[in-house]
């Protein structure tokens, strides 16, 4: 039984780490999905490169300049100290905050594309009723793309379900604090513990295939309105 409590502690971790990480995405991250459906900005193109970029580069490449920004000679690392907080890397936060960046495409993306989906017209419509540039967001905007916050919600918390390379650069492999699912699976195979990682790595299957299932088979596509 004892032997079963550090993969449940992990597994633990990774879910709160995951629901935390998916709550502020879409926080964040729908302001953003919602400027870049509707922006004719020059600033478009950049600011839409630099969402997507974690999914061009390496887990390493953005786990390392985080660790150095969050570092004690690097800005995020000063100002988090001269708030009191301390340093970031190796704790539960940083965690949070690296995963944050990691997982922002696989949220803003889906929601942008819904938002796009949507089309002139019903916002539009909405405009001529008298309805605010707020009111036309929450009751016109919002629910017809929640095909796209369902996508959202469900590809981030997968996403840092199954992350790695990030979480060691900057959470290390501290039991109970750091050490999320992946990792504990990595341990277990260098440790030659087949059988527990075999448990692990079949949990991880599993949970892929349900998240594919529910996104597929529960969230049509947005259909374009106008």
């Amino acid at each position: 039984m004892n032997s079963a409590l550090p993969d449940l502690a992990a597994v633990w971790l990774t879910l709160k780490l995951a629901t935390v990480v998916t709550i502020l995405l879409l926080i964040v991250g729908t302001p953003i999905a919602w400027w870049l459906a509707r922006t004719r900005s020059p600033l478009r193109g950049v600011v839409g490169a630099v969402v997507a970029l974690p999914i061009i580069l390496p887990p390493t490449v953005v786990g390392f300049y985080l660790l150095i920004a969050m570092g004690p000679h690097g800005p995020l690392g000063r100002l988090t100290e001269s708030l009191g907080l301390g340093l970031l890397p190796f704790t539960f936060s940083g965690l949070v905050i690296a995963s944050l960046f990691y997982s922002l495409p696989f949220v803003v993306q889906p929601i942008q594309n819904a938002f796009e989906a949507i089309g002139e017209r019903p916002l539009e419509v909405a405009a001529t009723l008298r309805a605010g540039p707020w009111d036309v967001f929450w009751s016109v905007a919002v629910p017809l793309a929640r095909p796209g916050f369902v996508s959202g919600a469900i590809l981030g918390f997968a996403h840092t379900v199954g992350e790695f390379g990030i979480v060691l650069m900057i959470g290390g492999n501290i039991p109970e604090r750091t050490r999320v699912v992946s990792v504990q699976l990595y341990d277990h195979v260098e440790a030659m513990e087949y059988a527990q990682a075999h448990w692990l790595a079949g949990g991880m299957m599993l949970f892929s295939f349900l998240v594919l299932t529910m996104l597929y088979a529960f969230n049509p596509r947005p259909r374009k309105t106008g």
